[in-house]
């Protein structure tokens, strides 16, 4: 591989980074924000599924215009927003403006979800494309693994506003990075006949392709246990458990090292067996590690290091899934890779808000409600990929 290759891989999971940071470096101050503004757990987790629903909706916004517009110019847009959202959040007096500050920064932050895939499927496809990606996401790993521990260190020195104005300094090396490293992918001529309409034909288009949602779906459902374990762990892990924001963000941490650090084996392992069974493979340990997760909690097994144990395990299966899924679904739609990495990344989360909710509709600050809903999603991912995909799939791999 090129130095250029890994420079975009580099910049790339720096942008694509910038929202994920958002979430993640702001996790260990849920339950501190709650007291210092006077609200219930369940409203202070509004502030985080307001930050989902925008960022879910406003990437149909960003494929198109980039498809219309180049790569670059929406990703200004959206680093922009988020940059002057930050601000908003920092100086938030009351649990309702902050909600509303979350969910502008949603907005924003959306663009480095969409746009960065869309940039891989210009340059490359197949292996290549999955061995970028999953470079991408070795970078994208720093909000993950890092950005807890560094908010737990801001949130200790200057409480949870701290974490905002750290987001915003982020966001702010965001618009350098893309203002003197990122070249546009998508030159004027592909963007010609690109617009509104033709945008909606191409949402009508993908939403008739079944191949695309299959595979949509299935990566949805693997980000929607990821994300229920997100928007529980705070208040299980520090408020059950004990854990310090600090011990949490390095228990947070070491799910995310355990889910990026196996994604590195896609390239070579979809080069020797080929993507699709590498991801129904994948998907089958996945689902099985996370419900015999559930079930041994359920029989009374509920301790923090046997719940450890089980996450660390099925997140790393599930680093398999994620590039495989989202490399498979955009490989047949390069003339509209941003329109279809608009409409994936928007079902990915509104298919993770739904569980998210659901799963807040039993959460009880115990362990074994979170366990479930991460188990249920499991489950789901495995059976679509059986029905949908069926056995044929695997003796045609994408190479």
């Amino acid at each position: 591989m090129t130095a250029s290759f890994f420079r975009m891989a580099l910049v790339l999971g720096l942008l694509s980074a910038i929202g994920p940071f958002a979430i993640d470096m702001y996790l260990p101050a849920l339950p501190s924000i709650g007291a210092d503004l006077g609200s219930d757990n369940s409203v202070t987790q509004l502030s985080l599924l307001s930050f989902f629903i925008s960022f879910a909706l406003a990437q149909l916004l960003y494929g198109p215009l980039s498809d219309m517009w180049g790569r670059k110019l929406p990703l200004y847009l959206g680093i922009g927003i988020f940059t002057i959202a930050s601000v908003g959040c920092a100086l938030a007096q009351n649990i309702e403006t902050l909600i509303a500050f979350r969910f502008i920064q949603g907005i924003g932050g959306a663009a480095g979800m969409v746009i960065p895939r869309a940039v891989v499927r210009d340059m490359h496809t197949g292996v290549q494309a999955a061995r970028l990606m999953s470079l991408l996401m070795l970078v994208f790993s720093i909000s993950p693994i890092l950005a807890p521990l560094a908010g737990s260190a801001v949130i200790e020195f200057y409480g949870w506003r701290g974490v905002f104005w750290a987001v915003m300094v982020a966001a702010f090396i965001g618009l350098l990075l893309l203002a003197t490293q990122l070249d546009e992918t998508r030159p004027e001529k592909d963007r010609k006949g690109s617009g509104l309409g033709s945008a909606m034909s191409a949402y009508r288009f993908l939403l008739r392709d079944k191949n695309f949602l299959t595979l949509t779906f299935i990566g949805g459902l693997g980000i929607s246990s990821f994300l229920v374990y997100l928007a529980n762990s705070p208040f299980v892990l520090i408020q059950h458990y004990g854990l310090t924001p600090t011990q949490y963000s390095f228990a947070f941490s070491i799910n995310a090292v355990s889910f990026f650090a196996v994604s590195q084996a896609t390239g070579w392992l979809g080069e020797r067996f080929g993507l699709v069974r590498v991801m129904r493979t994948a998907v089958t340990a996945f689902s099985l590690v996370m419900v015999v997760m559930a079930v041994v909690m359920a029989s009374g097994l509920n301790q923090l290091p046997v719940m450890a144990a089980f996450l660390f395990a099925g997140y790393g299966f599930l680093g398999l899934v994620i590039p495989t899924s989202a490399v498979l679904a955009l490989e047949d739609h390069g003339e509209i890779a941003g329109t279809a990495s608009s409409l994936m990344g928007t079902l990915h989360f509104v298919i993770a808000a739904v569980a998210m909710v659901v799963s807040s509709l039993f959460a009880d600050g115990t362990a074994l409600p979170m366990a479930a809903g991460i188990a249920v999603c499991a489950l789901f991912a495995f059976i679509v990929t059986q029905v949908a995909l069926g056995r044929r799939a695997a003796a045609a791999p994408a190479e």
